[in-house]
């Protein structure tokens, strides 16, 4: 039984992570519309839970030494504007692994409407910040979810 006071999280369904979000009216503009600079924190939240899920640990990474992600591009494209009270889901795809870094496709979804959509380059990056190869549990994990999206 999961712990009612936990916050809510995403789930995988196939290779897709499926994170919701709720619209609050800290997120929105003037005009009832959330403001697009919002849109990076749902990405960002969606992809730190979808790593957590899939096993990879950035906090013990980053403790040991080793480092961690940081994201080298985005970019967005902004189809239909959220409003106050919506309630959405942010869908993450790996679309690519190399190395040292990870390429992952991410969308903001209103029930079947396309709000906005996302194109993500992480690197892992050593405490020098320099990149350095990810570890090889990561990868494999990575691995894993786009097999499981080509396969579903």
């Amino acid at each position: 039984m999961t712990d009612p006071d936990q916050p809510a999280g995403g789930r995988f369904v196939g290779g897709a992570h499926r994170f919701p979000v709720r619209i609050y009216f800290e997120d929105t503009d003037l005009s009832g519309v959330v403001y697009h600079a919002n849109y990076l924190r749902y990405f960002e939240r969606a992809r730190s839970d979808m790593l957590m899920l899939a096993g990879i640990d950035q906090r013990a990474a980053q403790e040991a030494g080793e480092g961690a992600y940081a994201v080298r591009s985005m970019h967005i494209d902004w189809r239909a504007p959220a409003r106050l009270n919506d309630a959405l889901v942010v869908v993450s795809m790996i679309d690519r692994v190399r190395a040292a870094a990870v390429d992952i496709q991410q969308s903001v979804i209103r029930d079947d409407i396309l709000l906005a959509q996302a194109r993500v380059e992480v690197a892992f990056v050593a405490p020098s910040g320099r990149p350095r190869r990810q570890p090889a549990a990561w990868i494999d994990a990575f691995a894993r979810l786009v097999e499981t999206e080509k396969g579903a």
